[in-house]
């Protein structure tokens, strides 16, 4: 796909300049250089992944013990990983899922957001998560999510822009972001209201309600629901399918889905530059506070 014109912004804490991958002229079009992989996958802390022998790539977010929130650093290695995958002309699909069974993704680590005022000083910074949703559409290879606990906030987006969700039967969903002053107003918003339709998209920001694996499948955000021993290998069972087909009409396919809404791009990147002001207004940290401290937010002088 065509590359979006390079963006420049000035560098803080819990931010990142948006500056363009190298480019490799040497490497097919459709596959950005591993050289834009700013972390090497045996340097991954937050991340796991690998190339399983039948065809199909395993990125694993691991952080566990914080219910596999991302910080600036896990934004990084996501991005990493999907760079190597879509570089690997080995992997014809790729899985998305996470270690533990509480968590799939509960978005930004807002405990740490609090406790610093945002999410770690890394290369690429928090706010290129707006890059990471890019790098899952963008890749010419059918992603799927294997959601196996709860998915919230900016986790729910990351399976939503997936290709393909698998859920275990224990799995939840539900968006936060209002309630620990963020927001997604890009692909979030926009996109989900196209699968799910406007009324439901704004159930889920505007109540803010969990609802259960058999709730999203009847509303088409999950395509299967199985038990959690399943879930993996249904997932690598989709993968599998997939890498048995012609690599050049899937990626044609996949670029075909995407061009109907791919315009949602400019709005997400319009919502990311304004996020990346709210979360640090009072109002912002307000909710992240409260998160923080396990108390409701008070957000009536903001009215």
């Amino acid at each position: 796909m065509p590359r979006p014109a390079p963006v420049t912004r000035q560098r803080r804490a819990g931010t990142a300049a948006s500056l363009p991958a190298p480019r490799d002229d040497r490497q097919h079009d459709d596959i950005p250089p591993t050289e834009g992989a700013t972390v090497r996958p045996e340097e991954f802390t937050d991340v796991h992944y690998e190339v399983e022998e039948d065809n199909h790539a395993v990125i694993t977010i691991d952080r566990p013990e914080r219910m596999n929130s991302f910080r600036g650093r896990t934004v990084d290695e996501l991005i990493s990983a999907f760079k190597h995958a879509w570089a690997d002309r080995r992997v014809a699909a790729v899985v998305l899922t996470a270690a533990g069974e509480r968590a799939f993704c509960t978005g930004g680590d807002v405990k740490e957001r609090a406790e610093t005022g945002g999410y770690g000083e890394t290369e690429w910074g928090t706010f290129e998560i707006e890059r990471l949703h890019r790098i899952i559409r963008d890749i010419p290879k059918p992603v799927i999510a294997a959601v196996n606990g709860i998915a919230i906030g900016g986790g729910h987006v990351l399976h939503v822009l997936c290709d393909l969700t698998v859920a275990c039967e224990e799995a939840t969903f539900a968006q936060s972001g209002p309630r620990v002053g963020s927001f997604d107003a890009g692909f979030g918003t926009a996109y989900l209201a196209r699968v799910v339709g406007e009324k439901r998209a704004r159930q889920i920001w505007f109540l803010l309600d969990r609802y259960d694996a058999a709730t999203a499948e009847r509303w088409g955000l999950v395509n299967e629901v199985v038990p959690r021993e399943q879930l993996l290998e249904t997932a690598r069972g989709y993968a599998r399918k997939i890498g048995s087909y012609s690599p050049t009409a899937i990626r044609f396919l996949k670029h075909s889905f995407n061009a109907d809404s791919d315009h949602l791009g400019g709005i997400s990147h319009l919502a990311f530059d304004g996020l990346e002001q709210f979360v640090h207004s009072e109002e912002g940290m307000e909710g992240a506070r409260a998160f923080a401290e396990k108390r409701p937010p008070d957000f009536r002088r903001f009215r």
